[in-house]
Formats: C-alpha cells, structure tokens, sequence
C-alpha cells in the first residue's frame, strides 16, 4: 500500500480512536478531543476526518446495536486497523527522533 500521510488532525483522530480502543464514534471522539486537549471541534469535522481516515484505510467501522438514548438508532463504531496502528508508530518514531536532535539551547527563550 502507498504511503499516505496524515494531517495533523487526522493524527489527532486517530490517536483518539486508538485510545477509545472499540469505543470510538463521532460524539466520544469529539468529546475526548475536547477533554484532553482543550481544543474546541465540532462534531461534523470529527465525523468527516473519521471517514476519510477510514477512506485512507487508517480505520475501520461497524454498526454497534441500538440503545435506547440514541431512539433506537444504531452507532457507527471505529477501531484502528493495523496499517493505522503501523502509521501512528512511524509518526512516533518520526518525531522521537526529531526531538532528539533538538539542540537544548534552541529551545530556550530569549529575552523574555
């Protein structure tokens, strides 16, 4: 398969789906996004970016049962696949060594 790259909030989506590990669908995604980062998004961005993910074949997705607090309508429930999973692990690797490399007085700030 030809490597696609993620944009950063694709990254961040699917991070989020792996952490939800089978418990991932449009308004959990949103919601932890928002809880962990701070960083408002709306449901619609969420759901687009989990079917282009799923597009890209970084995920992949099943109709969980009906519950009774969504009126008897199904979810639509993301896992990883192992071509996201070995993506998220090259990024990781990909920026652990950047970070590595990062001089320590480059970081600092001056004339603060």
């Amino acid at each position: 398969m030809r490597r696609t790259y993620l944009g950063e909030f694709e990254e961040l989506v699917l991070l989020m789906v792996a952490i939800l590990n089978g418990e991932a669908y449009g308004v959990t995604v949103t919601q932890e996004i928002e809880q962990q980062t701070g960083r408002s998004v709306t449901f619609g961005t969420v759901h687009n970016t989990l079917i282009r993910l799923e597009e890209k074949g970084f995920v992949r997705s099943e109709l969980g049962g009906a519950t009774a607090e969504r009126g008897g309508r199904r979810k639509r429930l993301f896992s990883i696949t192992a071509y996201g999973s070995r993506t998220l692990q090259e990024i990781q690797q990909q920026r652990s060594q950047l970070w590595q490399m990062v001089p320590p007085t480059s970081l600092k700030v001056s004339g603060a």
